[in-house]
């Protein structure tokens, strides 16, 4: 009951918090600040939930822990998200000449590919890819037989048509060296201690036959 209504107000002030980011016109210097310095505070989150994860590595104390990780990171990417595009449509600098509609069907088919991954953990996970209901079960069909992170990878190719789509070189780049190593230090440091608290010898067990980012076609004996 407790962890239910943390979720409700952890989704409210991020929702919150995102819509005043949207409606205020910051200076270039605050949304610099906001566009990268939330990436880079994500690495101290993590860590720190991964040395509270490791004081009491037992399945409650992690969806606690998780919950509290997940919002703050929501909160923190969504708000560099928003700045780094706002940044993008107002600076020229390093135009990509490249045609706009390339950006647009990156953004559609990553997008599908979202809803589907949605679905997958929905329907074989038993949950969602959020703290607002953690999984029950390891996904390890359809998508997740492919790779073990279907939705960063699709969230990641989101965010290269929509720099594509800005024709901005600038987004590109804010994607690939800032908003990229700080999705790779959460799942590096946090998430996979994280499932393998909760999952135990079913998540090493996929591990193990499942790349971690780039698809594989799944072995015929799984």
């Amino acid at each position: 009951m407790l962890i239910n209504l943390a979720n409700i107000l952890g989704l409210v002030l991020t929702w919150i918090i995102w819509l005043l980011v949207i409606n205020r016109e910051f200076s270039l210097g605050s949304s610099l600040a906001i566009s990268i310095g939330g990436p880079l505070l994500v690495t101290p989150i993590v860590y720190l939930g991964r040395r509270l994860l490791d004081q009491q590595p037992v399945v409650r104390r992690a969806a606690w822990v998780t919950t509290a990780v997940h919002y703050l990171l929501l909160t923190l990417l969504g708000m560099s998200v928003i700045e780094a595009t706002q940044l993008a449509q107002n600076l020229t600098l390093w135009a990509i000449r490249l045609p706009p509609w390339l950006g647009i069907l990156i953004m559609v088919v990553s997008g599908v590919a979202l809803v589907l991954v949605v679905f997958n953990l929905a329907l074989k996970g038993f949950g969602l890819p959020f703290a607002l209901a953690l999984t029950r079960l390891v996904a390890t069909d359809w998508l997740y037989a492919w790779t073990r992170n279907p939705m960063v990878l699709s969230a990641l190719a989101f965010l290269v048509g929509l720099g594509l789509w800005l024709q901005s070189g600038l987004f590109l780049v804010w994607t690939l060296v800032v908003f990229s190593p700080a999705m790779y230090v959460f799942l590096v440091v946090y998430e996979e201690r994280e499932l393998e608290i909760r999952f135990g010898e079913d998540y090493l067990e996929y591990k193990t036959r499942t790349p971690m980012f780039w698809p594989r076609r799944p072995r015929r004996n799984q």
